[in-house]
């Protein structure tokens, strides 16, 4: 077996570790159950690649994050080291090439959600795999009490069953001690080497403001500290008005969110990565699996939903251990505000039952049918036809993802339909004069063989990676072809695509997770109450109030927060008052210099000279022919 700091620095390009990290390599080398507990930009996804590649074998990913299924799988095949996902929307045929290809390809990584192991196939598949670790990536979900809990998660522990020889390792950054407890009993850990780094960062100030300007104030702190920055804001419309706002004021920035299409986010993210781009505004779909190191802001415009939120969006700033801010501003305005995001819009059972009785409706699928059936969706029409208020059901929808009744992507796409409508010879002709058009007409008559008779789904993603052109790029081209009738073009713009995951039961379907809809309700209306207790606590450090939320205990002021640095200042009045009466009492005796003065009070010489300066400016003292310092009256 290959050391693992050689493969860290083949890899990696890096000569030693971080801490924990080794000892954690070698637990899972060595066939430990482990449980990691490091803070956001801690180096989880190390822990478990690493051994993953000393040991012979293919290692399962447990991940609840599709996008960041994706960027992990694809930073691995940067690297040459063989990675895939399973993720939504693929065929039978095509999932049972990938798993083969799991089995016989020497693959070291496969990334799945906690859903896809509810596949009869999947888990046929998995009993054959070479398998030398499970890693479960964002472990809390499996605690009814964590953030985003996700039934689905439950489900792990069959890999128990289908690999009971290879070792499991769950990692977090957000989980309170009862999580930790229930990640251990869920996961059937007997004994698990338990890693837990303290979430203390000693280089980031919470910061905690007042303000009833608050654009005002984020123009000042990011004129002051121009690095790279990151705005949280509520809603997509923010992000757009608030880098608006800043390009205004001559600070550049740009925005994120998730109706972007793939080549805007890209494009935006390359802007600030980059620094060509000084400020990212972004919703909370911003964020997770990047790990730009030198973020020296991150700013919440508006309250989180809760404390773990809060901690891993902060957290995204100073990675690189230089002196970062994690700011919240606050008005009298928020706790109404955050009512009516985050707790007005928790939905009944009855009205979950309604969303998924219509949703059925909606496309169609007949009750007791609709497995794993994929629908492009318009969220918009949806509500509007059945009159459903946008927020309630959004989180309906994104409540029944949660608990593995839907799949729910969030992100625009087009549905595109295409038919040629000129004849074969007409249409090579076209292209003689056209001949920037021609790898796309090329592309897509040997991709889809019928479409010069009838009309065809075309996709429009494979077509852009086939010909090499940006999305963007692709549909002006279909739109050129179209204004010349060489296709009819059907170009269709939907908020989302929906997979049913499983037969259509209607109530039944719900009531299977009603409790678990109540509980979450519950939660939510506790984690909200904690995340206004934070930001109203103007008494106990921040940071000890964050530390402690998380279960630390002997926590101490951070000196660097709003708190302590407010703290300090009054500190620092007293300690001015009794340096003043110090010196009156001194000078009681008999005149002294600067020097005399400092020596006996062992205080430093500027806080003795700005005293002094204070004393003479209100003639409390004055000064002698031979420069010492006397009392006025005496």
């Amino acid at each position: 077996m290959d050391h693992p700091i050689n493969i860290l620095e083949r890899y990696w390009n890096h000569t030693s570790f971080r801490e924990h990290q080794e000892a954690i390599i070698d637990a899972a080398i060595e066939g430990e159950d482990v449980l990691v507990l490091l803070p956001t930009g801690g180096g989880k996804s190390l822990c478990f690649q690493i051994p993953a590649l000393v040991k012979p074998g293919i290692c399962i990913v447990i991940s609840p994050l599709i996008a960041l299924m994706k960027d992990q799988v694809q930073a691995l095949n940067d690297k040459g080291i063989k990675a895939m996902a399973l993720t939504s929307g693929l065929s039978l045929d095509r999932l049972d090439k990938l798993l083969d290809n799991c089995i016989y390809g020497n693959y070291k990584f496969l990334y799945i959600s906690p859903e896809r192991l509810q596949q009869e196939l999947v888990q046929e598949r998995i009993k054959q795999m070479p398998v030398n670790l499970v890693a479960v990536d964002e472990a809390h979900c499996i605690s009814q009490w964590g953030n985003d809990f996700r039934p689905a998660y439950k489900n792990i522990t069959l890999l128990r069953q289908l690999q009971p020889t290879a070792n499991v390792m769950a990692l977090t950054a957000s989980a309170t001690p009862v999580v930790v407890n229930d990640i251990v009993k869920e996961l059937d850990f007997i004994s698990p080497k338990v890693f837990k780094q303290s979430f203390f960062r000693s280089n980031l100030a919470y910061m905690v403001f007042h303000e009833e300007d608050k654009l005002y104030r984020v123009e000042t702190i990011l004129k002051k500290y121009t690095a790279s920055s990151i705005i949280y804001v509520r809603n997509r419309k923010a992000t757009l008005e608030v880098s608006a706002f800043l390009e205004s004021k001559g600070i550049s920035a740009t925005y994120y969110h998730g109706g972007l299409s793939n080549d805007d986010k890209e494009a935006n993210m390359q802007g600030w990565l980059t620094n060509s781009k000084q400020v990212m505004v972004a919703t909370n779909a911003f964020g997770m699996g990047i790990d730009k190191p030198d973020v020296k802001t991150v700013i919440h415009l508006n309250l989180p939903e809760s404390i773990e939120s809060y901690f891993q969006e902060a957290g995204r700033a100073g990675r690189n251990g230089d002196k970062a801010f994690a700011v919240v501003l606050k008005n009298n305005n928020d706790p109404a505000l955050v009512e009516n995001q985050f707790l007005k819009v928790l939905p009944t059972v009855d009205f979950v039952k309604q969303v998924y009785k219509k949703l059925c409706n909606y496309f169609q699928v007949p009750y007791g049918e609709g497995e794993y059936l994929t629908f492009d969706f318009d969220f918009n029409s949806f509500c509007k036809t059945y009159k459903f208020p946008g927020a309630l059901c959004y989180n309906t929808l994104l409540l029944l993802d949660r608990n593995s009744v839907i799949s729910l992507s969030r992100q625009f796409r087009n549905k595109v339909l295409v038919q040629f409508v000129i004849p074969n010879t007409s249409l090579f002709n076209y292209l003689d004069t056209h001949k920037d058009l021609s790898i796309i007409v090329k592309s897509m008559l040997r991709m889809y063989g019928g479409i010069m008779d009838h009309v065809t789904q075309v996709n429009i993603v494979r077509i852009a990676e086939k010909t090499s052109l940006s999305e963007a790029s692709l549909i002006m081209g279909l739109q050129r072809l179209e204004a010349d009738e060489v296709i009819s073009l059907s170009l269709n713009r939907t908020d989302a695509q929906v997979t049913f995951i499983e037969p259509r039961e209607d109530n039944k379907t719900i009531n299977r997770i009603a409790s678990v809809i109540e509980q979450q309700n519950k939660l939510k209306q506790k984690q909200v109450k904690a995340m206004l207790d934070y930001v109203e606590n103007d008494l106990i450090c921040k940071s000890a109030q964050l530390l402690s939320y998380f279960g630390e205990e002997k926590v101490t002021p951070c000196g660097i927060c709003s708190v302590c640095i407010k703290a300090n200042k009054k500190t620092g009045a007293n300690t001015s008052v009794n340096l003043k009466n110090h010196i009156i009492e001194l000078l009681q005796s008999g005149d002294l210099s600067s020097r005399d003065i400092v020596k006996a009070l062992r205080s430093s010489d500027e806080a003795v000279k700005d005293t002094l300066r204070l004393l003479l400016e209100h003639q409390i003292i004055s000064i002698t022919q031979t420069n010492t310092y006397k009392l006025s009256h005496l």
